[in-house]
């Protein structure tokens, strides 16, 4: 036992009576720490390994082994009472598996396990030990890398293909590879019904979907007013569009014929599940095969919400409103600029109007040495930019 006696010392040296009583205190405090620790090292029972004890047991007698049996069992039966499900490591399952082939009465020696468990943890490492033992050795396989990340490509990129049509598609390009291979390498699911994606959908029928929704925009007076829209996915033109402060299916129904009142008339037309899509609204889209997104999934009307993000952040975001006659102004302008004037990243940064059917302002390419001119949109909130034509004067 280490206690610190240069305390003692401390205490004779100083003459402080403050002093003194600190020392003293802080050699009583200690001295109490060091015979805890020591008397806590003492009393600490032994761990030794299950074999180290099992060999030590061989010399006691049998007197003194029934006594330990019956302490242990009663300690069981209290841990019992106190822990519901005790955890047990790998360890201690083997060992319990193992000391209970070498005894008959095992059922009862079990106190924190049932003996059904540990049977089921028997045949768990008897199934193990046959699946190690059966497991083929690892090879390489017989094909090049290359032609198995082909493999799971061709059958990433097209659901409906199976094992022989990626085979067909592999001998031509000077592959051969059996159809039991290309199985192997399957993904697992590809015995689900394949399905296209709702992005392949979108570029197969680009030219023939229509797209609609709603935004709220509110007053100086905070009073909602709802701007409805509807563009044309495959130019990003927009469509029609339209500002109201009560929208009825009957108003909503409305602004679709008007919308298609020049015979032009989509075959797919993407909406949400919003109620102001009543009856009325199917009754005019009768010849339009209307595709409903799923509940609060807006990026299934992506290309809607991306022209509304755009009529926000640069324009009604920058403005007070004040009134519906107001608000309708700027949105018909906006979209005056947004057809004709505003590039657009997902077509080349090239203007809606340049593939409108039957637009009737052609594309004119700029003339070569013409002066920029400036016109301004929205008071000077946008402009646009054109070249004059050169005086051959």
């Amino acid at each position: 036992m280490k206690i610190r006696y240069h305390d003692a010392a401390q205490i004779c040296s100083h003459v402080d009576p403050t002093n003194m009583i600190k020392a003293i205190s802080r050699f009583w405090n200690q001295l109490f720490i060091d015979m805890k620790q020591h008397i806590k090292q003492r009393t600490r029972p032994t761990t030794v390994a299950i074999t180290v004890g099992s060999l030590s047991d061989l010399k006691r007698s049998r007197r003194d082994l029934i006594i330990e049996n019956a302490m242990l069992r009663q300690q069981l039966i209290v841990l019992n009472r106190q822990v519901k499900r005790p955890q047990l490591t790998q360890g201690d399952r083997l060992n319990l598996i193992i000391l209970s082939r070498l005894t008959g009465f095992w059922q009862q020696a079990l106190h924190i396990v049932q003996p059904d468990t540990l049977l089921r943890w028997h045949r768990n490492l008897f199934r193990g030990y046959w699946r190690r033992k059966s497991k083929p050795k690892q090879r390489k396989p017989r094909i090049s890398p290359e032609t198995i990340k082909l493999i799971k490509q061709m059958a990433r990129e097209n659901l409906t293909w199976g094992a022989e049509h990626i085979r067909g598609e592999l001998l031509n390009l000077g592959i051969k590879v059996s159809k039991r291979t290309i199985q192997k390498y399957l993904p697992e699911d590809r015995h689900k019904k394949p399905s296209q994606t709702w992005s392949t959908f979108l570029k197969n029928h680009f030219q023939d979907i229509w797209a609609c929704d709603f935004t709220v925009v509110h007053d100086l007076l905070f009073q909602p007013l709802y701007v409805f829209v509807i563009i044309e996915l495959h130019t990003r033109r927009i469509v029609h569009a339209a500002v109201t402060r009560s929208p009825t299916d009957e108003w909503t129904a409305q602004q679709l014929r008007e919308a298609t009142s020049w015979a032009e008339m989509p075959k797919y037309l993407i909406r949400d599940r919003d109620g102001k899509f009543g009856h009325r609204f199917s009754a005019v889209a009768s010849g339009i095969e209307i595709l409903k997104t799923p509940p609060r999934t807006p990026q299934a009307n992506a290309f809607c919400e991306r022209f509304i993000g755009s009529l926000r952040r640069e324009c009604l975001d920058l403005m007070l409103i004040l009134r519906r006659d107001q608000l309708h102004r700027i949105v018909q302008e906006y979209v005056k600029y947004f057809n004709r004037s505003r590039p657009h990243q997902g077509l080349g940064q090239q203007i809606p109007k340049c593939f409108a059917k039957g637009d009737p302002w052609p594309v004119s390419q700029p003339a070569a040495g013409g002066k920029i001119t400036s016109t301004p949109i929205l008071g000077g909130l946008h402009h646009s930019y054109a070249r004059t034509a050169v005086s051959t004067n």
